[in-house]
């Protein structure tokens, strides 16, 4: 088993398939994005996207208002785009300005276009066990990547450390899914070190730099780092790679582990939600 688990590498592998996927299909499957505001953060993720977008053949709408747009607006856009037949996905680019409502955004989404997979419908399908539903690319592209390498996490302890929305939470619903034993960790969790320990697979997304270190991981744990921070010395994750490496089995490293899983996943769900469209009907 490869120490470094490369995410890079995983996701050129499952492009390049999805390229085949893509050329097979009927119609060219559409993505459509809307950036409310001005962050630059979010738009080196929609650059990012749409880049890894194109290699596949996969067409990119972006859509961008000023930061003080008006709620109505953006929700009528939204319906707008749940009714042309020719999109395929919908994203909003998070962070939202302070005046939109995150629950009306994600909740006014078609869930079949509901590429984040954060509209209440998706969510509940996850942790209700069903298959038909979409997941946060992130923990989604976690579990490829695990499978890639042929992590098995069945039976196994898994320890999360950060209970988001967008990652810690349905992360814990997919580990159950595959019947591991799972404990979420937050900031009110009472000896973190000791929890952290016992893990088998060890998954970090708290948006610390080098928060966790060789004194909280467990004699040959796998560990999944999901944090990227920008800091003077470049991009670190939320775990000090150099403490674990030699107390770890794998490692993911940041950049090039979970991020490009992401954005690869992002596709692969568009590709899946296009070709059922067209099997369908």
């Amino acid at each position: 088993m490869d120490k470094i688990i490369d995410g890079k590498k995983a996701a050129d592998e499952i492009a390049q398939k999805l390229q085949g996927t893509v050329a097979s299909l009927k119609h060219v499957p559409v993505l459509q994005v809307l950036v409310l505001g001005d962050n630059p953060e979010s738009e080196i993720y929609v650059r990012n996207k749409k880049k890894r977008a194109l290699e596949i053949g996969i067409k990119v709408n972006t859509t961008y208002l000023n930061n003080d747009v008006d709620e109505e607006e953006v929700l009528s856009l939204i319906n707008t785009y749940n009714l042309q037949p020719e999109v395929t996905g919908i994203m909003v680019q998070l962070p939202l300005p302070p005046q939109i409502s995150y629950s009306k955004v994600v909740n006014s989404i078609d869930p079949l276009k509901d590429m984040d997979g954060f509209s209440e419908i998706n969510v509940g399908k996850l942790w209700t066990g069903v298959t038909d539903f979409i997941a946060p690319a992130t923990p989604v592209g976690i579990m490829n990547l695990l499978d890639f390498y042929h992590f098995d996490v069945s039976g196994k302890q898994s320890v999360i450390v950060g209970r988001s929305n967008i990652v810690g939470k349905p992360l814990a619903g997919l580990l159950l899914n595959r019947d591991s034993t799972v404990t979420i960790c937050h900031s009110k969790t009472q000896d973190l070190q000791k929890i952290t320990k016992q893990a088998d697979f060890l998954f970090v997304a708290i948006g610390k730099p080098e928060f966790i270190d060789a004194s909280y991981v467990k004699e040959g744990a796998v560990i999944v780092d999901v944090g990227i921070n920008r800091t003077k010395e470049g991009l670190k994750g939320d775990v000090n790679f150099t403490s674990v490496l030699e107390k770890c089995s794998s490692i993911t490293p940041v950049p090039k582990g979970v991020g490009p899983m992401t954005v690869i996943t992002l596709m692969q769900q568009i590709v899946n939600t296009a070709k059922l469209r067209e099997v369908n009907g």
